[in-house]
This record gives structure tokens, sequence and C-alpha cells, in this order.
């Protein structure tokens, strides 16, 4: 298979993924839903095959590291303390972004069999009733 094909098909599983938890998250009613959630994904594989067939020189890991980072600012965005009684809100979330770009980044990897497996567990977890204190 040439490469470019690959890496469509790549970016073409991240997109599925994403779109997977994103529609759970719209139909939840969440703030980041099917399109956020998409594109972070879709984006975190787009800078993992950069990384990766980009560059001759240097560390792909070094790449990963800074998509991590940035999707952490990215999520604690979504985090909003409320009120006096000190109520957070928007971890979930946070977590949902975080993890994303994690599939995203296995998509872009080439690991075909990692992405949706996490793809399906973090479905699971936020098909997990919400408990209240």
């Amino acid at each position: 298979m040439p490469v470019e094909l690959e890496m469509i098909l790549r970016i073409l599983l991240a997109v599925v993924l994403g779109s997977a938890i994103g529609f759970q998250r719209s139909k939840a009613e969440k703030p980041a839903g099917m399109r956020d959630i998409i594109l972070i994904c879709a984006g975190a594989a787009l800078f993992t095959i950069i990384s990766i067939y980009g560059f001759n020189v240097g560390d792909p890991a070094r790449v990963a590291a800074g998509i991590v980072t940035g999707i952490g600012f990215l999520g604690a965005g979504a985090i909003i303390r409320r009120g006096e009684a000190g109520v957070v809100k928007g971890l979930t979330t946070a977590a949902t972004i975080w993890v994303a770009a994690g599939i995203g980044m296995a998509a872009g990897a080439g690991m075909y069999i990692i992405a949706p497996i996490s793809t399906l567990l973090v479905l699971l977890v936020l098909l997990i009733p919400r408990q209240t204190p």
C-alpha cells in the first residue's frame, strides 16, 4: 500500500473513532460535541503522522509530548468552578478531550487495534450512569 494512502486511512480512522465518541457527547448535550471531538482526534492523528513521516531528523515522541501538553490546556479550558460551593464542572469533558487526542495519536501511529479498542472502552465508561453526591 502506498504510504500516502496509509496516512489517509489513519486520519479517516481517527475521524470515525472521534465521531463515535463525539456522537455520544452530543447526545448527552455536553459542551465538547461531535465536531469538537472529531477535530481533536483527527488533529492528533495528523500531527502524529507528520511527526513520523514529515521529519527525517529528531524524535517523533517530542511531537507526541507537545500534543499531550496542548490538549491538556484545551481540556483545562473546559473545566469550570461554579458558585460559592466550589462545584467543579467539566472534568469528564476535559478527560474526553484528552483521551480523544490519545486515540487520534494511536490511529495516526498505525495502532489499528489499540485505537478502536480504546474507543470502545471510552464509550463504555461514558455510558456509566453519573453518580450524584
